[in-house]
């Protein structure tokens, strides 16, 4: 059990690794792409946000316009929750090239060691759309898992146990995420990397809750995946790499 609380603490040290001087040039772009993504997101969902109150007090009937101060806050919160996913989703595809750059960066500064054919931007280029494929798969394998699990929220007694359910699987899904480039970086695959994962599922879930609690704090959020991306990487140097799954 002592694995879940040392895989949490990577995520903490991939938020001091990417403090380090040397490290700080790969955080640029991926900072730079949260920013605005972020801030496209939020004028957008403002717009959506201010049409769709508009419209469901157009529906109400006059003696039920006392439901529009409990809808506000329910659409409000679902609102943000669109924003969240989709901000987590679509800034990793961006920054995803970005991604391998700054594992490989922490890797090295971690080992001492560059590793063999190291990443470059002419290398990055070359490998960019194998590296989008793989996003799209991860983005499959996350569409595939979340629908069984989204329904446990309509079936009477399990739902009880929906809101802990999606907590696990979102933290799973983050650790994929984010292992994906330093396990890329040395040639595994999505299959091979969850493999690498399940051999190590508490250390694995561990490392996903912090990197999940670091996404839902609010400025904080815009630094949680390059901190996820370095505590990934020394995750992987220190507590995966050269260990079969068990």
């Amino acid at each position: 059990m002592t694995d879940f609380p040392r895989g949490f603490a990577f995520m903490l040290e991939g938020l001091r690794l990417i403090q380090r001087p040397r490290l700080r040039r790969f955080v640029l772009v991926p900072l730079l792409v949260n920013l605005l993504l972020f801030a496209g997101l939020l004028y957008a969902a403002y717009g959506w946000f201010q049409q769709l109150m508009a419209a469901v007090l157009d529906y109400l009937p006059s003696w039920l316009e006392w439901l529009q101060y409990l809808l506000w806050p329910l659409l409000a919160i679902s609102a943000l929750l669109i924003i969240f996913y989709s901000f987590t989703l679509v800034a990793n595809l961006i920054a995803a090239p970005f991604n391998g750059l700054l594992a490989e960066a922490v890797e090295k500064h971690l080992t001492d060691q560059p590793l063999p054919g190291g990443e470059s931007w002419k290398q990055m280029l070359k490998e960019l759309p194998a590296t989008l494929f793989s996003e799209v798969r991860k983005l499959l394998y996350f569409v595939l898992w979340a629908i069984p699990v989204g329904l446990t929220f309509l079936i009477p007694g399990l739902n009880l146990f929906a809101p802990f359910l999606w907590a696990v699987f979102s933290a799973w899904m983050l650790a994929l995420e984010y292992l994906d480039p330093p396990l890329g970086n040395h040639g595994l695959l999505f299959k091979q990397q969850r493999e690498r994962a399940r051999g190590h599922r508490l250390l694995t879930l561990g490392f996903g809750t912090g990197a999940m609690l670091m996404t839902l704090i609010p400025v904080v959020n815009f630094i949680a995946m390059p901190a996820a991306v370095a505590g990934a990487t020394a995750l992987w140097v220190k507590g995966m790499k050269g260990q079969n799954p068990g």
